[in-house]
Parts: C-alpha cells; sequence; structure tokens
C-alpha cells in the first residue's frame, strides 16, 4: 500500500469511527444531543477529513433557516394564547378522554403535516399538547412519540409535507398535484393502520382522572386568549406562510424563504420583545443539525454514501422491481441513522443515474426513495427533523424521550408502514407492468 493509499484509509477508518462513537454517545441520552453532533462535525474538520469550507458547505441552510423561521412564528402565535384555546378546544371535543385526545392529536398532526410540513406542524401542535397534559395530568412523551410517529406518515403524503420529498420533487420534476397522486393512497393506509396500533401501544398510558378532564372540558375556549388582536395577526401571517409553502416552487422560492419572510412580518406588525421569542426557539435542535450536517458530509466526502449507492447498483442488476424494493428498505435503514434530509439529498444522483439507464419507469423508484426517506424517519429520534425538534421541546419543558424508548415503538411502527409502502409500489407500478 502506498503512502496516499495509507492516508487515504486512515481517513475513512477515522470518519467512521468519528460518525459511530458519536451516534453510540447519542443513543445513550447521557450527552446532549447538540454537544455530540457538534463535536463529531468539529472532529471531521480537525482530522482532515474536511476543511472548513467544505463542512459548511454541507450545513443545509435552506433546512436550517426554515425551522428558526417557524419556530419564532410558533413562538409569537403562543403568546396570544391561541394554542391554548385549541387546547380547550380539543378537550370538549374529545371530553378529556387521554386515548380519544391522543389519536385527535394525531390525526390532527398528520393532516397538518401533508400541508404545512411536518416540521411546522410539530412546532405548532407541541404547545398545544403541553397544556392539555398539564391540565389532565399526563405524561407527555406518549403523545410527543405518537405526534412524532403521525407526522412523519402525513408528511411523506405530499411535497411540501417533509423536507425529503422537497428535495425528490425538486430533483425529478414533479409538481404538487403529481406528487400527491403517488404518495398519498400509501400515507392514508399507513396512517390508518398506525391509529389502530397507537390505541393498543399508548392507550393503558393515557388513562385520566375524570375530575380533571370534566375540569378541563368546562373551560371557556375564549378565555385563553391574552391577546386576540395579535391571534388574528398571527394566524393571518402564519396563513399567508402556508400558503407561500404550496406556491414557492412556481415562484422560485426556498422553504427557508418563505418562513424567514413570515416571521419577519409578523415580528414587524405585533413588535414582540425580541430577546423572548428567541428564547423560545429550540437551539439545542438547531445545532444538533449544524453537527449532523458537518459529519453526514465527512461520509459524503470520503465516498461512503457513494460506496451504498454502488452496492445498491450492483447488487439488483438492473431488476427495476428489486432495486424498488432495495431503495424502499435500504432507504429507511439509512434515514434512521443519518438523518432522512442528508441521507436523500445524497441519495438524488444515484436515481437520476438509474433513471438515466432506463431503470426507473413511471418515477418508481423516486417513490420508493420517498416512502422509505420518510417512513425510516420514524425508527429512531433522529431520524427526521419533526422527530428531533419536538424531542427537544419535550425535553425543554422536562420531559426528555430517551433513544431507546423512542425505538420500542419507532422501529415496529416503521415496519408496519414500510410493508404498506412496499405493497403498493408492487400493486400500483411492477405487479402488472
Amino acid at each position: 500500500m502506498d503512502e496516499h493509499a495509507a492516508v487515504g484509509t486512515g481517513l475513512l477508518v477515522a470518519g467512521v469511527v468519528i460518525f459511530v462513537l458519536a451516534y453510540a454517545l447519542i443513543a445513550t441520552d447521557r450527552v446532549p444531543k447538540s454537544a455530540v453532533a457538534l463535536g463529531g462535525g468539529a472532529l471531521m474538520i480537525l482530522v482532515g477529513i474536511l476543511n472548513q469550507e467544505e463542512a459548511f458547505h454541507h450545513i443545509d441552510l435552506n433546512v436550517i433557516l426554515l425551522l428558526v423561521g417557524m419556530m419564532v412564528l410558533a413562538a409569537i402565535v403562543r403568546q396570544t394564547g391561541a394554542f391554548q384555546s385549541l387546547a380547550i378546544l380539543s378537550a370538549r371535543w374529545t371530553g378529556g378522554d387521554g386515548v380519544k385526545l391522543m389519536l385527535a392529536l394525531a390525526l390532527i398532526t398528520a393532516v397538518l403535516s401533508a400541508f404545512l410540513d411536518n416540521v411546522t406542524t410539530v412546532i405548532l401542535i407541541a404547545p398545544v399538547t403541553i397544556f392539555v397534559a398539564s391540565r389532565l395530568g399526563l405524561n407527555p412523551v406518549p403523545l410527543f412519540i405518537v405526534e412524532i410517529l403521525a407526522s412523519n406518515i402525513g408528511g411523506a403524503a405530499t411535497l411540501i409535507g417533509d423536507p425529503p420529498n422537497i428535495l425528490i420533487a425538486s430533483a425529478a420534476d414533479l409538481d404538487f398535484a403529481v406528487f400527491a397522486a403517488h404518495m398519498t393512497p400509501p400515507a392514508v393506509l399507513s396512517l390508518a393502520l398506525f391509529l389502530v396500533a397507537a390505541k393498543w401501544l399508548f392507550g393503558p398510558r393515557l388513562a385520566t382522572d375524570p375530575a380533571r378532564a370534566q375540569a378541563l372540558a368546562s373551560l371557556d375556549p375564549g378565555d385563553a386568549i391574552t391577546d386576540r388582536r395579535g391571534m388574528y395577526v398571527g394566524l393571518g401571517v402564519l396563513g399567508l406562510t402556508i400558503f407561500g409553502f404550496l406556491i414557492h416552487g412556481a415562484l422560485g422560492w426556498e422553504p427557508a424563504t418563505v418562513a424567514i419572510a413570515g416571521a419577519a412580518l409578523l415580528m414587524l406588525l405585533t413588535r414582540p420583545d425580541v430577546h423572548e421569542i428567541y428564547n423560545e426557539v429550540e437551539w439545542a435542535s438547531v445545532l444538533f443539525f449544524v453537527g449532523l450536517f458537518m459529519m453526514v458530509g465527512g461520509l459524503v466526502e470520503l465516498g461512503v454514501l457513494d460506496a451504498v449507492a454502488d452496492f445498491t447498483i450492483d447488487l439488483t442488476q438492473g431488476n427495476v422491481a428489486a432495486t424498488s424494493f432495495l431503495i424502499i428498505w435500504l432507504s429507511a435503514i439509512l434515514s434512521a441513522v443519518v438523518d432522512n434530509i442528508p441521507y436523500t439529498a445524497t441519495m438524488l444522483p444515484v436515481v437520476q443515474r438509474l433513471t438515466a439507464e432506463g431503470l426507473n419507469p413511471d418515477n418508481v423508484l423516486w417513490w420508493s426513495l420517498a416512502i422509505g426517506a420518510d417512513f425510516g424517519g420514524n425508527a429512531t429520534i433522529i431520524g427526521a427533523s419533526a422527530n428531533v425538534i419536538l424531542a427537544g421541546i419535550s425535553e425543554r419543558e422536562g420531559h426528555k424521550i430517551r433513544f431507546v424508548e423512542f425505538m420500542r415503538y419507532g422501529v415496529p411502527v416503521t415496519v408496519v408502514v414500510l410493508i404498506v409502502g412496499t405493497l403498493w409500489v408492487w400493486i400500483r407500478y411492477l405487479a402488472f407492468s
């Protein structure tokens, strides 16, 4: 082995070791995730795998600024009491019953995730959950886990529902209607199965005190609103922001542009205490993503993920069905490990290459990638942006979602919805072709 090869092998081993050790530390829950991710990203630079410019290039500012913009929007609207009012309405609809409340919140989360995006949805639904859980004397962790899983399932349905979908639609030149037509059916089927499973998995943990339930259901939603004008202005700007997400592609805007424009407009119109609002931003989660993007960037530069892609191509030998199924399940596994956003970004050129070779009839590989990345994000607490954000909010409220605890529910749910997705791909695109 020559000197250059030895150096290359040394860096490869170092990069893989850094990532594996960082992931193991995150899984132990003994060290803050953001500290581990930032430390891992810094080590990628210090050992020479990346230089600083390359590391910063791999940080997806579209994702980072989308998160910050929507957190600011949610924080301002939260101060008006709008979310507390919605929480009281939810309690009235369900009679304060813990299981019915869980199912209602899961359904609301899934539907909103399809039309907002799942990150924005969990930011908005979190204060509702915290308010209701505290009034009913419930641990919010089961509700948060259900909402995370529902957000990723519902977000799979549309182009804007999950960040990987935005990347896929852009690379494949797919519009909103086409994406929804192909992805909504497996998302709806998966959601129906999940709601049935959720009642069985979490029902015993959500028993409520009848007196507390009655007291919550008797509250007047209007009394929770502390700033009616601010609420109307906030909801109006939030509506404009959602509309911006729907039309951003036609106007050539990025989702982050829409989010930060909405946040800036709302701050100008309501003039909140900006320091108080910025304190509401989940900075630990934002910094976690910064570090994670840098670590994954190191693996990209070392060619680790490219090697995985080449393995996929060599293994299937041009068989469309085999390639589709492998992409679904491999995408799910790797998305659970490296987060579905950077993984999807890495896989785009692979699918484009397969498309150029005639192995992507009816865009089946794009749908396979979307199903695997979106549903696979449910397997671990770091598998998708929505997971990290809601886990961070839960921890800030004093209720930490343990890595292993989440996997106990996330992995079986992921397997079930992946089976649904695989059957959908087989029946819809392959069985009768």
